[in-house]
């Protein structure tokens, strides 16, 4: 037996070997990639340990006492954190129920326009705004609904009504926060489901248009279903991107008074570490979150799994 597993593991090297010589050059385009990965995503992990240290950026990670888990106590009984996980999941949920739905139906309505100038002219001009700056896209979010010279309170003034100071005011900030995601991310997401709704068989639309069915009748029984794999493939990811929720336009657009409503696990994670030079809780912060995102992604895919037979793994 030990003689056959030496065999078996000599051949599959040899065999690894002779693909890499025969697709050299598919290797070589993959290895700055591959690289990149190495140093930009799984080296920083390395810094994982500080959540077990009362890190002192002095004195580096050697020179720094070991606490265990002293930081995660710190974590989980301080005062803000079930406000920053209530925050969280808020935001994560807005994200899911108007972010996620938004650009497979307009993927849809753009397939669907039978004037392919509009189509493309549609396409375009929900595609763009992905390539602004998030600095820049909330900049004009803050200029737009300024209480003196925003186009908004402009419009409330006309039509008789006080302006609003949207910004310190809690209770808009997560309305503005998921209008603005909305704009910016829904042109480059529906390119996905664009590309899935192109591999559809077009002989299933003349068949379907043959036996009378509508248009609605054709999007609900052929597009919807033709592109499912796909929605579930990116249902499964944007769960796990929902304790992330884009912290760095949170970051731009909160005011401490909005804190109640819109500081998260992120947010709270940077002001720990860059504010307040508590390291050791910012990174158990981020670690704890990490975890979050991973649970999340497996039981997103097991449940789906279980209901479309359709998963990522």
């Amino acid at each position: 037996m030990t003689d056959k597993r030496s065999q078996l593991m000599i051949s599959s090297r040899r065999g690894i070997g002779r693909r890499i010589k025969r697709d050299w050059d598919l290797y070589l385009l993959l290895l700055p990639g591959f690289v990149w990965y190495l140093m930009f995503m799984y080296k920083p992990m390395l810094g994982l340990a500080t959540a077990f240290y009362d890190y002192n950026i002095f004195k580096g990670l050697e020179g720094s006492d070991f606490i265990g888990f002293d930081n995660f106590r710190v974590l989980f009984t301080g005062p803000d954190f079930l406000r920053t996980i209530k925050n969280t999941c808020m935001i994560a949920l807005y994200q899911i129920l108007v972010c996620f739905p938004v650009p497979i139906v307009l993927a849809i309505a753009i397939s669907e326009m039978k004037n392919k100038f509009i189509s493309r002219l549609t396409q375009t001009a929900t595609f763009l705004p992905y390539f602004i700056s998030i600095v820049v896209v909330c900049s004009i979010v803050i200029n737009f609904l300024s209480p003196s010279t925003g186009l908004v309170n402009i419009l409330l003034r006309r039509f008789g009504y006080e302006p609003i100071y949207f910004m310190v005011e809690s209770r808009y900030f997560r309305a503005i926060y998921t209008i603005m995601t909305l704009w910016q991310t829904a042109g480059f997401n529906a390119v996905v489901y664009i590309a899935a709704l192109m591999g559809i068989d077009p002989q299933l639309y003349e068949a379907a248009i043959v036996d009378g069915a509508g248009k609605w009748k054709r999007i609900v029984h052929i597009t919807f279903p033709g592109i499912l794999p796909t929605v579930v493939t990116m249902f499964i990811l944007n769960i796990g991107k929902m304790v992330k929720v884009g912290y760095e336009s949170i970051l731009l657009l909160y005011q401490p008074v909005t804190y109640k409503v819109a500081d998260v696990i992120s947010t709270y994670s940077y002001r720990m570490g860059m504010e307040n030079g508590n390291f050791g809780i910012a990174t158990a912060a981020g670690l704890f979150e990490a975890v979050i995102a991973l649970l999340l992604v497996t039981f997103a895919n097991q449940l789906s799994r279980r209901l479309t037979e359709n998963s990522i793994w």
